[in-house]
């Protein structure tokens, strides 16, 4: 197709070719011929597909704004996985799956989150086509694809629309589209390894890569290429960072004393401590009752790692104070090994068939502290006591106060039985497909299978039984852990183990082409349908509720859906084009969604132009929450003193564990969204451009759970439930039978009941400079600003969140910084390149909008902010690397990542990690972290 040539897309289009090679790497239909009696004075470029658009362009400026990173910037970024790269672009935000994060819902992955509108708001797409979603749901709720799997060798460009695209892509597209393009093809062979240490030690990193092709599509008839890859990131132990890092003790910083050890708090040592009391239940051990002005002592004197505290006001008595973060991890072990192969068959001169595949296995293996004794969830042993006497009439020599006849209740940590976690997800992706053209008409055909099975093993949840067996019959020796065996520690903390799964196979069939001449080129016609189905297959851990720590939880579900979409590009004049498409879908489990979008962009002058866009776009529920799922856990419940009072204060009424089951509905409809952009882009020399982008995202029936206390209220007042919700109760009390039963499990399944709006602005601004012929500049900058990020309660509440550490509740409760940007320096000097890149954060208010007004971060003693600002401040990081090319074949690479050494900011709200926020400040906690490699082209 001959398109007239305009300085801004001819510049920007060539620059991208330099950088991009084979620029038709997308699997999209080749251009059609050029029109009979083409201009004289157009220039033929390549035409490629821009993520947001079917139909080939020359001009990659959409009306949509586009963010391309090449495979050579992301060299130069010296950032080594996919993960990596997404995350920092400026527009990924709250909601966003940091891999550091193991304590989440979906350890092990990694996902993005453009807008903050969490993970399950962006799609992403793999050469323009979907992928099975990571097996696991953020916060047990939110589906979204793991950036870990994805084959970073072969990349040869990611594409970051930064618009709702629903109206070609279907569901999820509200945020915007992430489309990781593989290389289309290779020849040649290239090698590369590298290794790299953290100053602080720990982190070490050691990565290789291949890749190889042969065959000239061209020439030949065939293209084959080959990529693998392997990546091993050791662990950084907490213990090997300071202060504020390292511990939960943040009094030095005006904070609370969260060390573990306190008999106040259920946090047990491994030396425990002990309180004389009774049991209220004979022979029940978990219902020990302390003696009236009992004090809790050591079970043992204080040992290693530990402090003899007596003087904790919060404490009264003696306890040894243990430092249990000691167990966790900065950054857990990551191991990636991939490989990606690609075949392309030239079947005559207008057909090219093509597959490929990807196998990818990520290892994630993270540390946690070893069990303690105490817990609440989902059998309470938080009165747990050792008994006087054994069975056998015995004193029981783990308790000092058994020959007073008294029971020592008991606070302690199992020494010996491993915490953490071991996930690897196995990640199958197979495509096959035919492009081509017939007479003015483009195709593209293909069928995906992608297949993620996840083994999650998981040690140091301690079995109820086995427990309440061994502090009854005084089989674990609690003086000297040491005398326990094997046998005994695995049978109380036994390793759970369980297979998730997810599928996606699909079918489309694409056209293009052509339809007439318009005074500014052709109109172009896009065109499509395809069939998916997906399914997902979560099962419990703990299954049969045996673990403590630990409730139910599973996902289950599957869905077909069928799609069609049609976009007509209409340039009307030289200076404006207008582009219009529309999708249909049809789900199997909700029905059916229509959404349309329309683009506008007029060009006054060739150096200036004006872009804009509407359209509107859906979510569809996950299975978890409209599947066959369920999640549930539990809480020691006290009821109101009328409640209590109408059974006689009996024991039916005294506290007990209350279950809170969060269901799938399926009654729950998709979220419905408006979007609108409003951008200039201005371009007054080839090396020389500026974008500026306002957005506006609108987003209804927000799907979130029901709340379970209004339920629960609604029941003890004997007003009806809220839709959709109910409470399974218990059996009649026999000291009052005809008085409301207890309610012993609060369902509060999920509906749409909220929406939200966010509007913000995006800058970008590139340069190039040549100082000579051997020595050229470039730069780029790219921010985004949040003007605000607001979202309204079904009773009209608004909460706005833009600058604060809400939503609190939300993946890694990370917070919505209204600035996050980069600016990258490059300069190349006949063989040598050398990059710096500046990333920045902005401050958050250590306020949580959704939790309650305020500071939320205050000592519990004084009721003072901590710190007085009640702020994190902003993090800015500076990475620095460099090549030099030895030869033509081979090339000497280094990088030094955060070079001054910034620290992390102090975040005492974020749960994600200690004291830190490792969503935006992970390098900070890392440290300096130095990478040296060679590359070889053979």
């Amino acid at each position: 197709m001959a398109l007239r040539r305009h300085g801004l897309a001819l510049s920007i289009a060539a620059a991208l070719a330099c950088a991009s090679g084979a620029l038709h790497a997308q699997n999209a239909p080749p251009p059609p011929p050029a029109p009979q009696g083409s201009d004289k004075g157009t220039t033929e470029l390549a035409a490629i597909t821009v993520t947001g658009s079917a139909l080939p362009r020359i001009d990659v400026e959409t009306p949509s704004p586009v963010t391309t990173i090449t495979a050579d910037q992301i060299q130069k970024s010296g950032l080594t996985t996919v993960s990596d790269v997404i995350r920092a672009v400026s527009a990924d935000n709250s909601g966003s799956i940091p891999p550091a994060f193991t304590g989440g819902f979906a350890a092990g992955s990694s996902g993005v989150a453009l807008r903050g509108l969490t993970v399950n708001s962006t799609l992403v797409l793999i050469n323009g086509r979907r992928a099975a979603n990571y097996p696991l749901a953020d916060d047990g709720q939110r589906s979204f694809v793991d950036l870990n799997t994805i084959p970073s060798n072969a990349i040869e460009r990611i594409e970051v629309l930064k618009d709702g695209a629903s109206s070609l892509y279907g569901a999820d597209a509200i945020a915007g589209v992430v489309n990781i393009i593989l290389r289309p093809s290779y020849q040649g062979t290239e090698l590369s390894a590298d290794v790299g240490t953290s100053q602080h030690g720990g982190g070490t990193t050691k990565r290789g890569t291949v890749l190889f092709g042969g065959g000239d599509l061209r020439k030949d008839g065939w293209n084959a290429y080959f990529s693998a890859e392997y990546q091993k990131d050791e662990r950084i132990k907490v213990g090997d960072r300071g202060y504020p890092y390292n511990t939960n003790d943040t009094t030095r910083s005006g904070g609370n004393n969260l060390i573990g050890g306190q008999p106040s708090q259920n946090s047990g040592s491994i030396y425990g401590t002990v309180t004389p009391g009774t049991l209220s239940r004979p022979g029940d051990v978990t219902s020990g009752v302390a003696d009236p002005g009992a004090v809790a002592q050591p079970l043992v004197p204080c040992g290693p790692g530990s402090t003899f505290v007596t003087n904790d006001p919060n404490n009264p008595g003696s306890y040894c104070a243990f430092n249990r973060t000691r167990y966790f991890d900065i950054a857990p072990m990551m191991e990636r090994q991939g490989l990606y192969g690609r075949f392309n068959l030239k079947l005559n001169d207008t057909t090219t068939a093509y597959i490929d595949a990807s196998y990818y296995q990520v290892r994630t293996e993270f540390r946690g502290p070893p069990p303690q004794i105490q817990a609440s969830t989902p059998n309470n042993t938080n009165a747990i006591a050792l008994p006087a006497t054994l069975p056998d009439g015995s004193l029981n020599p783990n308790n000092p106060f058994a020959a007073e006849g008294k029971a020592a209740l008991i606070n302690y940590t199992f020494p010996g039985i491993p915490g953490g976690g071991d996930n690897k997800n196995h990640n199958l992706r197979i495509t096959g497909g035919v492009t081509g053209t017939w007479g003015d008409w483009a195709y593209d055909s293909a069928l995906v299978f992608s297949h993620n099975s996840l083994d999650i093993s998981t040690p140091g949840l301690l079995n109820y039984n086995a427990l309440v067996a061994a502090v009854a019959n005084g089989t674990y020796n609690f003086i000297d852990p040491s005398a326990n065996s094997p046998e005994l520690l695995r049978a109380l903390g036994p390793t759970l183990v369980k297979t998730s799964t997810s599928d996606l196979q699909s079918v489309d069939f694409r056209l293009s082409r052509p339809l007439l001449d318009l005074a500014g080129g052709s109109l172009g016609l896009a065109t499509g349908i395809d069939v998916r189905h997906e399914e997902q297959d979560d099962p419990d851990l703990n299954p049969d509720l045996a673990a403590q720590g630990l409730g139910i939880a599973h996902t289950k579900g599957n869905r077909t859906v069928t799609g069609a979409y049609v976009e007509l590009d209409a340039p009307f004049l030289e200076s404006l084009e207008v582009d219009v498409s529309g999708r249909y879908d049809h789900y199997s489990d909700f029905g059916k969604s229509f959404s349309p979008k329309i683009g506008l962009k007029w060009k006054p002058l060739d150096e200036l132009a004006f872009r804009g866009t509407f359209s509107k776009g859906f979510r569809a529920p996950s299975f978890s929450e409209n599947g066959s799922s369920e999640s549930e856990g539990f809480a020691t419940y006290t009821p109101p003193a009328d409640f209590q009072a109408a059974h006689n204060n009996s024991g039916y009424v005294q506290p007990y564990a209350l279950g809170f089951l969060t269901a799938a509905n399926p009654k729950v409809k998709p979220e419905r969204s408006k979007s609108w952009t409003f951008g200039i882009l201005y371009q007054p020399t080839q090396d020389l451009s500026a974008s500026l982008d306002y957005y506006r995202i609108k987003k209804t029936g927000v799907i979130s759970q029901q709340d379970p206390f209004a339920v629960l209220d609604a029941y003890l007042a004997g007003e009806p439930l809220p839709k959709d919700s109910s409470i399974v109760a218990d059996v009649p009390d026999p000291a009052a039978p005809n008085a409301l039963a207890r309610p012993l499990v609060v369902v509060a399944p999920y509906v749409n009941q909220n929406a939200l709006e966010t509007k913000g602005i995006d800058l970008n601004l590139k340069g190039g400079f040549d100082f000579h012929e051997n020595m050229r500049f470039t730069s780029e900058v790219n921010l985004t600003r949040i003007i605000s990020w607001t979202l309204t309660l079904q009773d009209g509440t608004k909460q706005e969140f833009v600058g604060t550490h809400g939503p609190y509740g939300v993946s890694s409760g990370a917070g919505t910084p209204r600035y996050r940007g980069s600016w990258a320096n490059s300069l190349q000097i006949g063989k040598f390149n050398v990059t710096g890149t500046v990333y920045y954060t902005s401050g958050l208010k250590l306020t949580e909008p959704d939790s309650g007004p305020g500071c939320q971060s205050t000592n519990t003693l004084t009721g003072e902010n901590f710190p007085p600002s009640c702020r994190m401040s902003s993090f800015t990081e500076v990475d620095f690397t460099g090549r030099y090319d030895l030869t033509e074949k081979v090339a000497i690479t280094g990088s030094v990542m955060n070079a001054f050494d910034r620290k992390a900011p102090f975040d005492p709200l974020n749960y994600a990690s200690f004291n830190y926020n490792p969503t935006y400040a992970q390098s900070g906690a890392v440290g300096r972290f130095y990478t040296v490699g060679v590359k070889v082209k053979l």
